[in-house]
């Protein structure tokens, strides 16, 4: 490829190199000059323009990132079309990425102008998910360099999708271990299994001693688990403690005890019969990512862990608060209608109300919990979900006679990431999108719900849509099903902000004035908006 200026009456066929003005339209960089280009440029005085020149041999940028981008594509993935000179690998199914990261140095190695980037190897993705770009940095290179890449990285990335497992857990007690502490390890397990449609099949709770561990090991396996993870009342602090020597009694194997990775330190890996074993460090206990994950969604998704596997995790193992970070595709708008549901968090205490619930609190002669139910049940929507919690069944009463599916919350207490999560879960499969809307907003209607569904569809990068007042962003907040695993992987009462902010090319904002921010959450915010309190 030859580059550089080139006098405009010759330059018919080449790659303009640099955005360029012309009269009332720009030509864009790697635009191809025609006939009728150069003419125009030179009527304008226009003697010579940078220019890309292909030689013998060449190809050109979309050509080479579609050929090297195909030949990496390995099970699991789908791409997009290369644009610019960069295409874009997906993937087809939630599971782990698993990347050869040697073929990939490789390829990247081949020339300085053919470039492959991937996420980070056994990172764990949702549907959808950008794993990968392949991105040719000039407008054309080498045939022969193009054929050397893609020797080199065949088949490097794929995905090992998740596979259902019948969990047994095995839970020990001390005085000191709150029933309630074990019974939101459970509910944090469960969490975690979701995303691969694997359940607990039973959970058994033993005093903490080796022969009580050992006779659950037995027990659960015996009743078909397929995959087993314990948690001690206290941690595993030597490789003879109970959770270890439990499983030895068994007749089971300790393959490993200990990782580097922070939080998560004290994890033990086993076999029993075959099946994977996991001693559970402390920190599994919360929602929080930490080691534990790391293990555990390799095993779901069939991949073998090895000790030299775990020993290999500690560079990048110092974990920090980590942000839900969605990297989501430009959305594949078909001709049918976008199937968008509705959430609607109902389940919070009215703390600020010192007393009575706001949800059953009267304005103009409704509920504000049927209100928000109205606004939803009149826009169209596919489906309305109500999430419930404190004083559930008075909650839903008002909107008995909506077509409204109402689930429950029974963590409501913890926060209201806990509620957005209940509230996906009930989502049909065929949700494209989904509002989530607070149940205190009355000023929110049909017709703001509407007008966010017309903005996610105007435009394809158009993935979460909020609504503002005089710019300051508030609710109802729309969200494309790219970010449904993200949204379900919220913890404690932070909501989805931080998701908004981390991907602002795929935000588009609604103006609709005092409403977005108008929520009555104290008396004398309900009493100025002309509201009439229940009895509490």
């Amino acid at each position: 490829m030859k580059f550089g200026p080139c006098p405009v009456d010759e330059a018919t066929g080449c790659i303009l190199a640099h955005k360029t003005r012309l009269g009332e339209r720009t030509l864009k960089k790697g635009h191809v000059l025609t006939l009728q280009d150069c003419n125009e440029l030179s009527a304008a005085g226009e003697n010579s323009v940078v220019v890309a020149r292909l030689e013998d041999g060449d190809i050109g940028e979309d050509e080479a990132a579609t050929r090297l981008g195909l030949a990496a594509k390995g099970n699991g993935i789908v791409v997009d079309t290369a644009a610019t000179g960069r295409m874009n690998l997906y993937a087809e199914q939630d599971g782990i990425l698993v990347i050869d990261e040697q073929a990939v140095t490789n390829a990247n190695r081949v020339d300085p102008a053919i470039t492959f980037a991937t996420l980070a190897n056994h990172t764990k993705v949702a549907d959808g998910r950008m794993v990968a770009t392949a991105k040719i940095i000039s407008f054309a290179v080498p045939g022969a360099q193009v054929e050397a890449a893609i020797e080199a990285i065949h088949m490097a990335v794929r995905i090992c999708p998740f596979k259902s497992h019948n969990v047994g857990l095995v839970a020990t007690e001390l005085p000191h271990l709150k029933s309630v502490t074990m019974d939101k390890t459970r509910r944090v397990l469960e969490q975690r299994l979701r995303p691969s449609q694997s359940n607990i099949l039973d959970e058994i709770r033993v005093p903490h001693s080796e022969p009580e561990v050992a006779a659950a090991i037995k027990a659960l396996a015996d009743k078909g688990a397929d995959f087993l993870v314990l948690f001690g009342a206290s941690a595993v602090v030597d490789r003879y403690d109970v959770l270890p020597a439990g499983l030895d009694l068994a007749g089971g194997k300790v393959k490993h005890l200990g990782m580097p990775v922070d939080p998560g330190n004290l994890l033990m890996l086993g076999e029993y019969d075959g099946k994977p074993v996991l001693g559970a460090p402390g920190c599994a206990r919360s929602p929080k990512e930490n080691g534990f994950d790391w293990v555990l969604d390799r095993l779901i998704a069939g991949l073998e862990v090895r000790p030299e596997d775990i020993t290999a995790m500690g560079v990048g193992g110092l974990l920090m608060e980590i942000g839900t970070r969605p990297q989501p595709r430009e959305a594949r708008r078909t001709s049918d209608a976008p199937k968008i549901a509705a959430v609607i968090l109902a389940a919070g205490k009215s703390s600020r109300m010192r007393g009575p619930n706001k949800l059953l609190a009267e304005l103009d002669g409704k509920a504000l919990v049927r209100h928000a139910a109205e606004a939803a049940t009149n826009s169209g929507l596919s489906q309305t979900v109500l999430v419930t919690g404190h004083r559930a069944d008075e909650v839903s009463a008002p909107i008995a006679d909506l077509p409204v599916t109402v689930v429950h919350n029974p963590d409501f207490a913890d926060g209201m990431a806990g509620s957005i999560r209940v509230g996906m879960d009930a989502l049909k499969a065929d949700t494209d999108a989904v509002i989530i809307l607070l149940g205190d907003m009355p000023r929110i209607d049909a017709k703001v719900l509407n007008t966010l569904i017309a903005t996610y569809g105007a435009k394809k990068n158009n993935l979460i849509i909020t609504a503002t007042a005089e710019g300051k962003r508030g609710n109802p907040v729309l969200w494309d099903r790219r970010y449904f695993s993200a949204l379900k992987s919220l913890s404690g009462d932070v909501g989805a902000r931080h998701l908004i902010a981390e991907n602002p090319g795929f935000v588009a904002e609604v103006e609709i004035g005092a409403a977005a921010r108008l929520d009555l959450d104290t008396p004398e915010a309900l009493k100025k908006a002309g509201g009439v309190l229940p009895e509490s």
